[in-house]
């Protein structure tokens, strides 16, 4: 019985070779069985979804891009009953659209100080490139020197009011200016209107409370019209310098409430330790509790950043003509007045928009994934 017992007994010398998944679980077809097929309800939902990119999907392709017109000299040329898109109305009034009535012999200004940013943003950008204390006085302090004397026209430059500025450029400089301005003046909002002194507290809610309490037009209208009343007739402020103040206190309001949240959203112990610690209020904020805040708030942050940049369209009430205005401006042209003339134009201006929000978007999930700001379980 022990003999036969022995003789059907088996074990393993060597560990089984390893197999392939199924071929139903790997490369596309295990990917769509996983992401669109994965249960009933997601599968009817995907056909759904399909039939809908089939049905909405050529007409939009066929519009922009079979039935377009590329190339054109005048209106003439995108009248038909199955002309689509007028890329050529884009083509022709492309300068505009990026530089307003901005000199066309001085439109090198407006390029070098775009190569002047980005040579500044995308070190400070990326986490892996050192020298960001040396960075971020480059951004905030040089690079707005130098951006204000190539745009405006100093030293020797040929001066170049604001009232030609428009397009692209009018849209970046109202954005970037609110951004830059309005954080910092957020941060000590927030925490003005969580001091323990009465005074500075009160100052700090009357400041949000009113702000957001007003639409961003009756701001720009104020400050474009109202705020000269009120100031001395040999005093005056240029119309953009006007709008840039009333952005940027607006902005600010929103954001201190962001900036706001992420600090009540941290441990209270996380304020013990600092005062355990020795450190100082302002140690404290600086090294402890703001930079756990403005992690945990990164989405906040971002989406106020992105509604400010589309914002600046509403600029065009006081008469600056930013990239929607400039777009709207020149489809009253008679060379180029055709039926599909305007919804190009908005598409155009649509995208551009879309490419810089999308762009701050993904900046902030990196952002997000890099400080894992997830609470994982």
């Amino acid at each position: 019985m022990d003999n036969q017992k022995e003789s059907i007994a088996f074990l393993r010398a060597a560990n089984a070779p390893t197999m392939p998944p199924p071929v139903s679980d790997r490369g596309v077809i295990g990917w769509l069985r996983a992401n669109l097929f994965a249960s009933p309800r997601d599968s009817v939902l995907s056909i759904l979804v399909l039939l809908l990119l089939v049905w909405v999907v050529p007409p939009i392709f066929k519009w922009a891009v079979t039935n377009a017109v590329w190339n054109g000299t005048s209106r003439d040329d995108c009248i038909g009953p199955e002309v689509g898109a007028c890329w050529a109305f884009v083509k022709a009034k492309f300068g505009q659209f990026i530089y307003g009535r901005y000199p066309i012999e001085e439109r090198w200004r407006v390029n070098l100080t775009g190569l002047l940013l980005i040579i500044g943003l995308v070190p400070i950008a990326m986490p892996t490139v050192p020298y960001k204390r040396e960075n971020a006085v480059y951004l905030l302090i040089v690079f707005p020197i130098l951006a204000f004397i190539l745009l405006t026209g100093q030293l020797g430059l040929e001066p170049v009011e604001t009232s030609r500025w428009g397009g692209l450029l009018v849209t970046l400089v109202v954005a970037i200016v609110g951004i830059v301005v309005s954080f910092p003046l957020g941060i000590l909002l927030a925490l003005g209107r969580r001091s323990e002194m009465p005074v500075i507290k009160m100052f700090s809610i009357i400041f949000i409370e009113f702000w957001r309490g007003v639409p961003l037009i009756t701001v720009l209208f104020m400050s474009s019209v109202m705020l000269p009343l009120f100031l001395p007739a040999d005093v005056s402020f240029d119309k953009l310098l006007r709008a840039l103040i009333g952005v940027a206190l607006f902005s600010s309001a929103y954001m201190a409430e962001v900036i706001r949240g992420g600090l009540q959203a941290i441990p209270k112990g996380q304020y013990e330790a600092a005062n355990a610690m020795g450190l100082t209020f302002w140690q404290g904020t600086r090294l402890v509790t703001m930079p756990q805040a403005l992690t945990l708030v990164i989405p906040g942050i971002v989406n106020t950043f992105i509604g400010l940049f589309k914002d600046t369209s509403l600029v065009l009430i006081i008469g600056l003509f930013d990239l929607l205005g400039i777009v709207q401006q020149n489809m009253t042209d008679p060379n180029w007045i055709s039926p599909v003339t305007p919804a190009t134009g908005f598409v155009f201006a649509a995208f551009v928009f879309f490419i810089f929000c999308f762009g701050m978007s993904r900046y902030s999930a990196y952002m997000e994934r890099r400080l894992d700001t997830g609470h994982k379980r």
